[in-house]
């Protein structure tokens, strides 16, 4: 939750933070659990504050984003497998929303992020691709739409001048998303693979 004026300059930083994943994430993993760590840390510590005071939302988002950054670089190996573990999170998010059109049930997110952290340790090279290309694939459609101005992607209330990021659902109901996530991510894995992901001789 963020002021109302901040809604454009941090959806640009969300585009351009996952189009820096999707295409570069194995690279500069670091970077990118700094970024992710950030925007993690800035959304929960916001979410503690009043809406209408505007400094202290702020601030908790600088403080807990910072936080948030510092918690996984210096946890490296536990950034790895909660990379995995939002992974997994996030396909049982959009799989189940698109054939069921709600929350997937705690059960089946607890085992989609389990198998995902616990794949991220064993594969760690091609968990951190797929999961930085398709994390930064989403994360640059919630931005965009958040960019674009779209309605329902970002829900402002209509009593306080607030911002309300909403990263598991960027427009409920448009069955076009899953099939634009997947292929951004398809590509972005690609590049990786073949480009900046190569490992280094």
């Amino acid at each position: 939750m963020l002021p109302h004026s901040y809604e454009l300059p941090a959806a640009i930083l969300l585009v351009l933070g996952g189009a820096l994943a999707c295409l570069a994430g194995y690279r500069l993993f670091r970077l990118v659990l700094a970024i992710y760590g950030f925007l993690f840390g800035a959304a929960f510590a916001s979410s503690m504050m009043g809406a209408t005071n505007t400094t202290g939302l702020i601030v908790a988002a600088l403080v807990g984003g910072l936080v948030g950054a510092l918690a996984l670089v210096f946890a490296y190996f536990v950034g790895i497998a909660l990379v995995g573990a939002g992974l997994g999170a996030t396909v049982a998010h959009v799989t189940w929303g698109v054939f069921r059109g709600n929350d997937p049930p705690l059960v089946l997110l607890a085992v989609l992020a389990v198998l995902g952290a616990i794949g991220a340790m064993i594969l760690q090279r091609y968990v951190i691709i797929v999961a930085t290309a398709f994390g930064g694939a989403w994360t640059v459609i919630v931005g965009g739409f958040a960019v674009a101005g779209q309605a329902k992607a970002v829900k402002g209330a209509s009593t306080v001048d607030v911002w309300i990021l909403y990263p598991t659902s960027p427009s409920p109901g448009t069955r076009w998303i899953p099939i634009a996530w997947i292929v951004l991510g398809v590509f972005g894995t690609a590049v990786q693979l073949g480009i900046t992901g190569k490992k280094r001789k």
